[in-house]
Parts: structure tokens; C-alpha cells; sequence
């Protein structure tokens, strides 16, 4: 591939990220651009390398990882983060998706797994450990919760575009199905998100399962 995807990691514990590194790098796409061993370090890092994927544990001494989500979305709302870590609890999960990470991998993923989620992430699609698309699916089958929206409802273009997300098709796979340029369908994503009040993507296809306007078996 002519594309490489530069990966920065974040985790506490130096065996995992050494392991992890060495994994990475036997890939012919992907390469580790920087590492941290707590969310301290991680923040100031991540906006110097402006990485394309980063690869963060959610349990960090002084700061963790939903507080680096918040901070580097905040900075960097178009960052691409996968979550790795041991924590699978409701709490944890929807609190990271919430923030803004695009996929939440279980440490006993295989590497195969692992390294496809960040292929996935990179290409903007979200990736879920089998688990936590479980929990996901027991949220959604919850009774609705309707969001505040905006006095400016979502045109017939923006909808359209909001189930091909919830159907996990990339930016680009949207363009071609719509003969649309790249470049449009994220600035309809881009509204979409300031209308419904979401993070990312992740929560716009949550949404539009949970109003009925995609479907999972789709």
C-alpha cells in the first residue's frame, strides 16, 4: 500500500507498549510515530505528531484516557482514536464512545483484529470488539432517547448520508454511491454532527439506528 498509517500509543504498562509497537511494526502500512506512558504525556505529544491513528488504554495514572479523548478531540475533532483496553464495562464503554473514540478493542483481541481495527479507524469506519457490539446492541434496543436538536432539522441529502454512515460506509464509499466529491460528504457529516449535538461518526450511526432510520441487518 502507498499509504501509511502512523500510529502513536498510549498505555502505562511498558510491556504492552513495547509488544504492541513490535506488532505494528511488522506491518507494511503502518508505522509508530511516538508513545506515552500516561495521558500527561500523551496530550502534548499527540498534537505535536498530529498521528493518524492513536491507539490509547483507558486506565492511566494522572490522566486518563476519557480525559485525553476530551482534550484531543477537543483540539483535533477529526482525530481518529481507538480504545484498547482490559475495561468492558458499560460505564467505561459509553463513556469513551461518548467522548469521541471511533473504536473500543478488549485486550484479548487477537492481532488480526487489532490491526484491521486500525485499518478501520484510520478509514474512518468504527470497529468494535464482539463484546462491546453486544452492549451496543442491548443499548440500542432501549426505548429512544430523543436529543435536542437544532431549529435546523436535517435535509433530505443529510439524512441520506447519515444511514450510509450507520451502514459503515467510508467518506469515500458515501462520494461514489451518491457521485458526490469526497470533500462534500464530510461537510454533510460535519452538519449533521453540530445539528444532532454528536461527537463522531460512531454516535451518528447509533443515532440513526436508534430513530429507526438504518436498520442492523442492513
Amino acid at each position: 500500500m502507498s499509504e501509511i498509517i502512523r500510529v502513536f500509543l498510549a498505555d502505562d504498562h511498558a510491556v504492552v507498549r513495547r509488544g504492541l509497537e513490535a506488532l505494528i511494526e511488522t506491518q507494511s502500512d503502518m508505522v509508530v510515530v511516538g508513545m506515552a506512558v500516561d495521558g500527561i504525556e500523551a496530550v502534548p505529544l499527540i498534537h505535536e505528531l498530529n498521528p493518524d491513528v492513536i491507539l490509547l488504554d483507558i486506565q492511566m495514572p494522572r490522566k486518563n484516557g476519557i480525559e485525553v479523548i476530551h482534550e484531543v478531540k477537543a483540539a483535533h475533532p477529526d482525530a481518529r482514536i481507538l480504545v484498547l483496553t482490559s475495561f468492558g464495562d458499560d460505564d467505561t464503554v459509553f463513556t469513551a464512545i461518548k467522548a469521541g473514540a471511533m473504536g473500543y478493542l478488549l485486550k484479548d483481541s487477537s492481532p488480526q483484529e487489532l490491526m484491521q481495527a486500525i485499518r478501520n479507524v484510520y478509514h474512518g469506519r468504527s470497529s468494535l470488539h464482539p463484546d462491546i457490539a453486544l452492549k451496543v446492541i442491548h443499548e440500542l434496543n432501549k426505548p429512544p432517547a430523543y436529543l435536542p436538536l437544532t431549529e435546523e432539522p436535517l435535509t433530505e441529502r443529510e439524512v441520506e448520508v447519515l444511514k450510509l454512515v450507520a451502514r459503515g460506509l467510508s467518506n469515500q464509499e458515501i462520494a461514489d454511491r451518491l457521485v458526490v466529491s469526497e470533500r462534500t460528504v464530510r461537510t454533510h457529516i460535519s452538519n449533521i454532527l453540530g445539528k444532532l449535538h454528536l461527537a463522531n461518526r460512531t454516535q451518528a450511526a447509533l443515532y440513526a439506528l436508534r430513530q429507526g432510520l438504518a436498520d442492523l441487518d442492513e
